[in-house]
């Protein structure tokens, strides 16, 4: 019988939810009011691909810039909180997954009020 959920998977979950904690104590002005909405993790467990979602749109640059500077130092608090040999190097990426999702809602309505 396969396995179900294989160890990336797990390891990904578990960043996911460490860094949401992490990621609010930050002291970097830069970083603003972010969400960390999945984590993506190699199958080797050396990378890890972190999406989050920014509130303020005009602040999006400057936030991925500041959590991509604090990657190391997040790396190392995961370090002490995670019993793992080697942590994945983290990458942060913006999730623009609800601004596609209301942009089709947008157009979906305007093709029933064409109707």
């Amino acid at each position: 019988m396969p396995r179900e959920f294989f160890r990336n998977d797990r390891v990904a979950a578990q960043l996911r939810r460490l860094l949401a904690e992490l990621v609010l104590d930050l002291r970097d002005a830069n970083v603003g009011d972010v969400a960390v909405t999945d984590v993506e993790v190699s199958r080797d467990l050396s990378h890890a691909k972190v999406f989050v979602n920014v509130r303020d749109e005009t602040q999006v640059k400057t936030s991925i810039t500041a959590l991509n500077k604090a990657a190391g130092h997040l790396r190392g608090r995961l370090s002490h909180a995670m019993r793992m040999r080697h942590v994945p190097a983290l990458k942060f990426f913006h999730d623009d997954a609800l601004e596609r999702g209301s942009r089709i809602d947008e157009l979906l309505a305007q093709l029933r009020q064409k109707q």
